[in-house]
């Protein structure tokens, strides 16, 4: 078993696709499938189940799918620890963003980031916060900013940028001239919220509750999975929620969408630079951390 086919089998499964894998790692689809073939019969099972648009693993391809994301990742802790003997920053850096990092602050970052550092390349994905912090422990990511604290006790945590959510309303809606409204007006109107597992939806939770509120008070018609989603939704009139300022400030400048108070909460947050807590980091993770706390 070579560490070079389980990177394969590790893009198969999460590409879901042997085309799409096969892109990724700059391969035909014919050398992914042999390479795939290959791992199946040194392991004596399948792995990958082959339907017409899409591969599956297996149970045991799942078995396996842990253990090659820890593999590979201790491979790049080795080399990553070589590289900082060397003293030089440089190489791959894999990092995750939840919705809003992800998204609004993070492309930023990384561009001015890669223009002091030009030997690193960087990797950003985005998902929701309990998807960033999972494959931060799993290997799969090296850190991750999320918009909320974890009590997972593999990780470390430090705070960063503080962020502001408010309600958000399109820009003709009838309370576009208040500055605030009540709890009891909101319950009544159409709410579309973030899905579960969104660090949005989990800092609305958190001060909800501090005050003997719920979410599931609201007149919620319906989940979406990402702030871009319910940003066209609420353009669109399907109803209000709670956003970042961060993601709706473009909107507000044009006028498109309008935010008022809501009275007596406040809802602030922090942002969380999240990585596992007994990873080796390598010397573009470690300058990347002092670049986004600085």
């Amino acid at each position: 078993m070579d560490l070079w086919q389980l990177h394969i089998f590790r893009r198969v499964v999460e590409c879901g696709s042997f085309s799409k894998a096969a892109d990724s790692v700059h391969l035909s689809q014919p050398t992914v499938s042999s390479h795939i073939k290959e791992l199946e019969v040194h392991v004596g099972c399948r792995l990958i189940d082959r339907f017409p648009k899409r591969a599956v693993p297996t149970k045991a391809g799942e078995l396996l799918y842990t253990y090659a994301c820890r593999l590979i990742s201790l491979r790049d802790e080795a080399e990553a620890a070589v590289t900082a003997y060397q003293g030089t920053v440089k190489g791959l850096l894999t990092i995750g963003g939840s919705t809003i990092p992800g998204v609004y602050v993070l492309p930023r970052s990384i561009g001015d980031f890669c223009r002091r550092y030009p030997d690193v390349r960087i990797r950003l994905e985005t998902g929701d916060t309990d998807s960033i912090i999972a494959d931060t422990v799993s290997g799969k990511l090296e850190l991750g900013v999320v918009g909320a604290q974890s009590e997972d006790s593999r990780i470390h945590q430090e705070p960063m940028l503080q962020d502001e959510l408010q309600l958000v309303i399109p820009a003709d809606h009838r309370w576009g001239r208040r500055g605030q409204v009540t709890w009891r007006m909101l319950q009544k109107e159409p709410f579309i919220s973030r899905e579960p597992g969104s660090g949005t939806l989990k800092s609305i939770q958190m001060v909800l509750a501090k005050k003997g509120q719920r979410v599931e008070d609201l007149n919620i018609i319906c989940q979406m999975g990402s702030t871009e989603a319910i940003r066209q939704a609420i353009k669109n009139k399907l109803g209000v929620s709670i956003l970042s300022r961060l993601a709706v400030e473009e909107d507000l400048e044009t006028g498109r969408l309008k935010t008022v108070g809501i009275h007596g909460t406040i809802f602030k947050r922090r942002f969380y630079l999240t990585r596992a807590r007994h990873r080796t980091l390598s010397p573009a993770a470690s300058a990347f951390i002092g670049f986004l706390l600085q």
